[in-house]
């Protein structure tokens, strides 16, 4: 591959490398989970594969080491336990635990291992002063050892591939949780990139052997198929125990937003006891219930100062003018900032024996109450028309 050949090694890597440090909390409280410290591993080796294959850090081992092309066995051991960590991963998925299943996982780890030490055999062995950074495949083809070394990682890389591909294959109609179905169509695409680039790589090298020239499918079509393989397998595995966590906190962020507009207009009520200051870094689901235990305070304090009387007429001029559907919020919202008003007059409107209390016309509708208030403009019409009932009620 031509130096000026340039395949976007950074954005993939640095996807990874994301991901990586996103997971690192996670593991380091969950250290003992054998699913978080196999993609611990898995997210590890893929990044260290992108790392080592940069062309810049290519040549940075081999003039840091002094040993031409010591890249290679780095690059494809990393990859190697890529494969078995992937494959083991997706036995945990599909097979609930049992000793069977264990004994499927070492053999597989120790599989691999031995393809890693073999991995490292072979290039001991192998002649290959030339230092290739883009073409170290096609270019020691023929080499004695070398051959085997290219061989071995790539036999090893497809076999796990196809395999991968085949459970799920398999395993994937009977799925019907959302985020594990992303996860496993990430998966078999990304182990379809994987095949395609054995296939590049062995038709490329087959072609060294029989004397023709085929280097561009190992220099220009293959690399781009394993870095989209590296990314979407990572993202396949990452996708089912990040989606749920990322589908809450977009939950739980809309529902703080939502609560914001109802918070503004009821925090002119003065808590009855000190509330909690809360630090940017408390978990979001706190906030939200603090905002909603505030919000329910705020409105049990309003109580004296609410007026039934104008909810029912905001309620009726909504109905008239924005449709039934929005009007029960539209009037709690206009109720309560009457009860605002009201309350920073110092001017109850309960004066009975009874414990007053705001109706469940406005407490079993705040989220409706809470949109209402995020449009100020319909909120000031309908206190207008209430206000003008009010005044001719008053004047008849």
């Amino acid at each position: 591959m031509s130096p000026d050949f340039h395949i976007p090694y950074i954005l993939p890597t640095a996807l990874l490398a994301i991901a990586l440090l996103l997971k690192a909390p996670t593991f380091l409280r969950a250290m003992k989970d054998a699913d978080v410290r196999a993609t611990t591993i898995l997210l590890t080796c893929a990044t260290a594969v992108l790392v080592v294959i940069t062309p810049a850090n290519i040549h940075r081992l081999n003039v840091w080491t002094g040993i031409p092309n010591i890249a290679a066995p780095w690059a494809y051991s990393f990859l190697t336990a890529f494969c078995a960590t992937g494959l083991t991963m997706i036995m945990r998925w599909r097979e609930p635990p049992s000793k069977r299943r264990d004994r499927r996982m070492r053999a597989i780890y120790w599989i691999y291992a031995g393809i890693i030490l073999a991995l490292w055999a072979t290039f001991l062995l192998a002649d290959v002063p030339e230092p290739r950074i883009y073409d170290l495949d096609t270019y020691y083809a023929t080499t004695p050892w070398m051959r085997e070394h290219t061989l071995l990682y790539v036999t090893a890389h497809m076999v796990s591939s196809l395999i991968a591909a085949y459970m799920l294959w398999k395993w994937y109609p009977q799925v019907t949780h959302r985020w594990l179905r992303t996860g496993l169509v990430c998966l078999q695409v990304g182990y379809a990139s994987g095949l395609v680039f054995d296939v590049a790589k062995l038709i490329a090298v087959g072609a060294r052997w029989t004397g023709n020239n085929l280097d561009w499918l190992s220099t220009k079509a293959a690399p781009p198929f394993a870095l989209l393989e590296a990314v979407l397998v990572a993202l396949g595995f990452i996708a089912p125990q990040v989606g749920p966590w990322c589908q809450k906190v977009c939950r739980e962020l809309r529902d703080y937003q939502r609560l914001r507009f109802l918070w503004r207009t009821v925090r002119v009520v003065q808590p009855a006891a000190a509330t909690a200051r809360f630090g940017w870094w408390v978990p979001l689901d706190l906030r939200v219930l603090q905002r909603q235990q505030r919000i329910h305070d705020a409105l049990r304090l309003l109580a004296p100062y609410f007026s039934p009387e104008t909810y029912q007429r905001a309620h009726a001029a909504a109905v008239a003018t924005r449709g039934k559907a929005n009007a029960r919020g539209i009037a709690g919202a206009v109720a309560l900032q009457d009860a605002t008003d009201a309350y920073r007059r110092q001017q109850p409107r309960h004066t009975g024996d009874e414990v007053p209390q705001i109706g469940p016309d406005v407490i079993d509708y705040l989220d409706a109450v809470a949109q209402a208030l995020s449009r100020p403009r319909t909120l000031d019409s309908i206190r207008q028309q209430v206000t003008s009932t009010e005044s001719v009620t008053f004047h008849a």
